[in-house]
């Protein structure tokens, strides 16, 4: 069976245990009322306590994602909260239809689901009644209704399996793809230069100029430009004046004694056995010359990178810390104790103990240090100057009263210099409009900023005098390579006849193995597009910058369908194209019975659940 798509997170591991974990949204869920019901779905209720507990686990997956706590109105502007309900109500549909063709899923499999439960598990392992009871009580939920919802979920599972599986397609359609992807070409080569054009380049009249300019008007169109005033702050501005002492360089050096102090560590594979007869054998065969660690590794079915554990120190390695420690570089040693049975270590470097002193580390330990107070005196001056901010203060008489740096920018999208470095200036800058009263951001860094629009102006043409010296100069480049491609022409032909590179007295270069999505190293990208539209023999003339390139196809291989690479290739390609069919059939089918089924949702009802999420 094909893999499945992204949809099928839905089926049975994944819905059981997802199931599960939402359980912790139950403490950040403050929904009442009359009724669960926020919509229907044929006649199966959507519920909006299964709306609420889905959202306020997408909240908080972003949140740890994020590092900052997403509020329901970010997730609004996001489109989080529509993408969530749709969600909650293809499930109903899909339970619509499951009731409406007879689709259950037994009690037996609902016995089944709950065994796989690991949090429902008991201390020896296995499902503990009471554990069951004590996980849902903590919940909120009754074991009816949870059941219930497992029995739901096996019955979509399925219902989504039928639908999900057995999507196929022929090998002629991936052959098709391999060898467009996989076909590659071979070709000679020669790059004609400015230094080669044997006629001279008229000086431009000024309406050429203009006409040039105006044909190519994209090439000089301003993008919308915000013109914006702001103030800065950034610990960089204020690290001079941050004064530490020795006892705080003190605290944080011995904060970060593991840092400066590390003990030796040494460089390890470990390679696991059933049981320490296994281990013993392989080892004797390893020192009796019989064969290598390496070799060993391949009989197991692993590759060398399967048992690479890398730094190790001591206290990581356990029980086999003797061993290893004792062992010279290159040594197998063992059998030794792991978490996984008993294994063989080789030892691949040393990593001698490092120890830094006070003294050693005080410059370093300082510029963090102080970068870290710089940080911290910009945070306790936020709430201030937001408040001057709010209370009437200008970007001007902040920067004149703090520390703040008035600053001015013409911001545009691809601005990336001074204050446009920063992705949070960017948002703002991108958001903001005239007449918006400034307010205090923070930047990246733990920098402070503020600004305020002046003018935002709409795309145009830079005016014609102000660019008129790059306008000449890309018109003679463009009149030149013209002349240079003409000039290439006579000499293509000669060598389409049959004429070596060498007798029209060109410096021939060659390359093979050129796929489509290939690139010759300082030449345009149209070199090897033409390729793939050229026969072996054929010789053409492109134009480059200020350069004409003559190219004569050499050669097509054919892609290897042999090639293991390939073959891999193939299979991915399989998988791929059978999870797109395969979703594209669920895209279909959901969007079927739901038109049969009918749905409809009550948006105050949902506009109830988002206002008593916390």
């Amino acid at each position: 069976m094909a893999r499945k798509s992204g949809i099928t997170k839905y089926l049975v591991w994944g819905v059981l245990i997802a199931s599960f974990v939402g359980f912790g949204a139950f403490g950040t869920v403050n929904f009442s009322g009359t009724s669960d019901r926020i919509g229907m779905a044929g006649n199966t209720p959507i519920s909006g306590s299964d709306y609420a507990r889905a959202l306020d686990t997408e909240l908080r997956q972003l949140s740890q994602q994020s590092g900052q706590q997403v509020t329901i109105e970010q997730a609004r502007q996001m489109g989080l909260t529509d993408q969530v309900l749709a969600r909650v109500v293809t499930n109903a549909a899909l339970d619509d239809e499951a009731a409406r063709i007879g689709l259950s899923a037994g009690d037996a499999q609902v016995a089944r689901s709950l065994r796989e439960i690991e949090a429902f598990n008991g201390p020896d392992g296995k499902f503990n009644r009471d554990a069951y009871a004590y996980a849902l009580q903590n919940a909120g939920l009754k074991e009816s209704a949870f059941e219930d919802s497992l029995r739901s979920d096996a019955a979509r599972s399925i219902l989504q399996g039928a639908i999900l599986s057995g999507a196929t397609l022929p090998d002629t359609y991936l052959d098709t793809l391999l060898g467009y992807a996989g076909e590659t070409r071979s070709l000679t080569y020669a790059v004609i230069g400015r230094d080669a054009l044997t006629t001279g380049i008229p000086a431009p009249a000024e309406a050429d100029l203009k006409a040039w300019y105006q044909d190519n008007i994209d090439r000089f169109t301003l993008p919308e430009t915000h013109v914006i005033t702001y103030a800065w702050l950034t610990p960089e501005m204020i690290v001079d004046s941050v004064e530490v002492t020795d006892a705080v360089l003190r605290a944080a050096y011995d904060e970060r004694s593991a840092e400066f102090n590390m003990p030796e560590r040494r460089l390890v594979e470990r390679l696991v056995f059933g049981n320490e007869a296994e281990a013993q054998a392989a080892l004797d065969r390893i020192t009796a010359g019989e064969t290598d660690f390496e070799t060993v590794v391949q009989e197991r079915g692993l590759d060398i990178e399967d048992t690479d554990l890398g730094d190790q120190d001591r206290t990581e390695m356990g029980e086999a810390a003797d061993a290893v420690f004792s062992a010279e570089v290159g040594d197998v040693v063992g059998p030794a104790p792991s978490s996984f049975g008993p294994a063989l270590y080789r030892v691949n470097g040393v990593l001698p103990a490092q120890e830094t002193s006070f003294a050693d580390a005080r410059d370093q330990l300082r510029d963090s240090v102080v970068m870290n107070e710089a940080r911290k005196a910009i945070a306790n001056q936020t709430q201030s100057l937001d408040d001057e901010l709010a209370g009437g203060a200008t970007l001007e008489d902040i920067a004149a009263d703090t520390d703040m740096q008035l600053g001015q920018i013409d911001w545009t999208q691809t601005s990336k210099s001074g204050i446009a470095q920063y992705a949070s200036f960017n948002d703002a800058a991108a958001r903001a409009v005239p007449g918006d009263y400034p307010a205090i951001e923070r930047l990246g860094d733990g920098g402070l900023f503020a600004l305020r629009v002046e003018d935002i102006r709409a795309p145009a043409p830079a005016p014609f005098d102000d660019v008129r010296d790059e306008v000449e100069q890309l018109w003679e480049s463009d009149r030149a390579t013209e002349a240079l491609v003409a000039q290439a022409q006579e000499k293509a032909s000669s060598i389409a006849s049959g004429t070596s590179f060498e007798d029209v007295g060109l410096t021939a270069q060659t390359d093979s193995g050129l796929r489509r999505d290939s690139q010759i190293d300082g030449l345009p990208a149209t070199i090897v597009a033409a390729l793939f539209d050229m026969q072996p023999g054929d010789t053409r003339v492109l134009p480059g910058s200020n350069e004409a390139v003559v190219i004569r196809l050499d050669g097509i291989t054919p892609v290897d369908m042999q090639d293991p690479q390939v073959q891999m290739l193939q299979g991915l390609l399989r998988q791929r194209a059978a999870n797109g069919v395969a979703q594209d059939l669920f895209t279909a089918f959901n969007a079927d019975i739901q038109r049969r089924a009918g749905i409809t949702v009550d948006q105050a009802a949902v506009n109830a659940v988002l206002t008593n999420i916390r």
